[in-house]
């Protein structure tokens, strides 16, 4: 089979690169990040459209995706069926090591003591792989948690003064952003990030959900929603229910739990059957917040690195 490679042009390879995915994953594995959701929402910031190199066979199909954040250093890839056995992978991992610290570059961002990352779940074939190509293996892991909406959900309660409310759309993007960064103390997520959470196929507005404070403040927020895409490959009935943000100024205060509750009151009201959450094994503080809403942990992935050399 001849293959070749070719960076990202346009929106047709979006749609083959979410096309790609409803062949090269099991059903139960459709919504694993990058989902099509989540392709969606990467591709639609223009810089990062960069990150991303495709593989075709002599009749064009697309057989092989990679994609790099650069910001993260994470590299996500997708090889069709057809396609096993020729070796892709070595050629993804080699674009992706080369590729990260021009990227890195052209973002203002810092190439010293780089390492590539990626994730695979604990049963999954790649591990070997990338132990083979340098990848050691990181202490965290991301969680994927689950709630069934049909058990009863408790009415939430807010502190005194505290209101829950849909954002206020594109208007309210710059507050947003600050508090997102607020939360995480990062700077990765920029005012383009949030727009593009907002304008995929399935942005609901009533499920962008914020806490304000009594002086007005935004507080905290959960971003929730229904990937009616996703649904239709996975056979399954569900609805997000994160990322989940506080304030510092605004911890402790019960608020990532009344917004869960809100959001999966009104995905309940929208006949999902299950909401899902991810997080991350070293955030303590949302772990208890959805745990104690009824999550529990379904399954998890592994993160690995591969040390780059200095440029």
């Amino acid at each position: 089979m001849r293959i070749t490679s070719s960076p990202y042009q346009d929106d047709s390879d979006l749609r083959a690169m979410i096309d790609l995915l409803a062949v090269s994953r099991p059903a139960d594995r459709q919504d694993e990040h990058p989902s099509a959701n989540g392709l969606y929402e990467m591709l639609s910031v223009p810089a990062q459209r960069n990150g991303v190199r495709l593989w075709r066979d002599a009749a064009a199909r697309l057989v092989a995706y990679a994609l790099v954040d650069v910001r993260y250093c994470n590299l996500y890839w997708e090889i069709h069926p057809a396609a096993a056995g020729l070796n892709l992978e070595d050629e993804i991992i080699g674009w992706a090591s080369q590729y990260l610290p021009e990227g890195r570059r052209k973002w203002g961002l810092s190439v010293d003591s780089l390492t590539l990352d990626t994730s695979c779940r604990s049963d999954d074939d790649r591990i070997a792989l990338l132990e083979s190509h340098g990848f050691q293996l990181l202490p965290e892991r991301s969680l994927h948690l689950v709630r069934r909406l049909a058990d009863p959900i408790p009415a939430p309660t807010l502190p005194l003064g505290f209101a829950i409310r849909p954002a206020a759309g594109e208007q309210e993007i710059e507050a947003l952003v600050a508090l997102h960064r607020a939360a995480f103390g990062t700077e990765n997520v920029s005012s383009e990030d949030r727009l593009s959470w907002m304008r995929t196929p399935d942005y609901d507005p009533d499920l962008d959900l914020v806490a304000v404070a009594p002086d007005g403040r935004l507080a905290a927020y959960c971003f929730c929603g229904i990937s009616r895409e996703e649904n239709a490959r996975t056979g399954r009935n569900e609805g997000f229910t994160d990322p989940v943000a506080t304030h510092p100024d605004f911890q402790r205060r019960g608020l990532a739990r009344a917004l869960l509750l809100t959001g999966m009151h009104i995905l309940r009201d929208r006949g999902v059957e299950w909401a899902v959450l991810g997080t991350l094994s070293d955030n303590a503080a949302m772990q208890r917040a959805a745990q104690s809403v009824g999550f529990h942990l379904a399954w998890e992935k592994l993160w690995y690195a591969r040390p780059l050399p200095s440029i």
